[in-house]
């Protein structure tokens, strides 16, 4: 019999739909995890707590197949997952919809000057200008990263009259190559930042990346706060020398209260609420683990891979 190991935190989703032949260990705290995944074949074991869920997974040395509603795994330990082989699939476009409308959301937001609104309802203060005045139709957007995230921000900012180029290794039409686009900085409005976090993107923007820019353009963060020299941000930021940064994502998590980030106008901190953002989530992801039990125990490929030797 299958033995799986899965939080209790999605039961009522699976529990009903479970076939009847399997071994099903449910667990609400770290400590029940860990005597859960004992000879467990299978193991769904999120947790907030990112140390404790790479301890679990370190004592689940049966496992063959792990799950996460997680997209990104980089907190887990690589060298764990190669060593035994499991296979890894992850949460990659579980949440994409929501996180590519909150970029939409942000962008205008500032384009709009719509925090300041907000600030004059409070004061009960009737505004007799707009305090932000910028259009997205006409303005151009780098877009790093075309993942299932990527995917879905190009057309809606392409909805909006923005002009979209796509970093990938494949050269095409509105696309630049990872060797092309530092140089091309100056050209945009918006440079969005929607790619894993591996070794490759790390500290990816960094002094020079943010020299490169328009001093009014806006930095947009949905990806990991590592891919950004967080000091090195805040610096332009303070001299004013890009117009402002979107950063759902910050290092660290949470944000320290005495962070500078949290007083300066042109940074809008979000807390990494994008995914958050919508009551779907683990709704598909339920459907989705359903759906590759089915093919597992088939047989089949089950999808979407986390490929730990890649970070993505």
């Amino acid at each position: 019999m299958t033995t799986l190991a899965i939080s209790g935190l999605i039961r009522p989703l699976l529990e009903p739909r479970l076939p009847d032949d399997l071994d099903v260990r449910w667990f609400m705290t770290h400590e029940e995890a860990l005597e859960a995944v004992k000879g467990a074949e299978i193991g769904w074991f999120d947790m907030n707590d990112q140390a404790a869920m790479a301890e679990t997974l370190r004592a689940a040395t049966d496992l063959k197949w792990l799950n996460s509603i997680y997209a990104g795994l980089d907190f887990l330990p690589m060298d764990v997952l190669i060593e035994r082989g499991i296979t890894v699939t992850n949460g990659a476009g579980i949440n994409a919809i929501t996180i590519a409308e909150y970029v939409v959301m942000g962008m205008l937001n500032i384009a709009k000057g719509y925090r300041e609104v907000v600030r004059a309802q409070e004061r009960h203060e009737w505004l007799m200008d707009s305090p932000g005045k910028r259009e997205l139709a006409g303005s151009k957007a780098l877009l790093l990263g075309y993942g299932a995230i990527g995917k879905l921000i190009k057309p809606r900012l392409e909805a909006f009259d923005v002009e979209v180029t796509v970093v990938r290794r494949n050269a095409g039409p509105g696309v630049l190559t990872p060797d092309q686009w530092r140089t091309k900085l100056q050209d945009f409005d918006w440079i969005i930042l929607a790619v894993p976090a591996t070794p490759e993107t790390e500290g990816m923007i960094g002094a020079v990346e943010l020299a490169a820019m328009k001093n009014d353009a806006v930095l947009v963060n949905i990806a990991r706060g590592s891919v950004v020299d967080q000091p090195a941000l805040v610096e332009a930021l303070e001299k004013k020398a890009i117009g402002a940064a979107f950063l759902d994502v910050t290092t660290p998590e949470p944000l320290p209260a005495d962070h500078p980030l949290w007083s300066l106008d042109n940074a809008h901190v979000t807390m990494h609420l994008s995914g958050r953002a919508q009551n779907m989530m683990f709704i598909r992801s339920a459907n989705r683990f359903l759906e590759n039990l089915a093919k597992y125990r088939a047989g089949e490929a089950v999808g979407p891979v986390f490929d730990p030797k890649l970070g993505y």
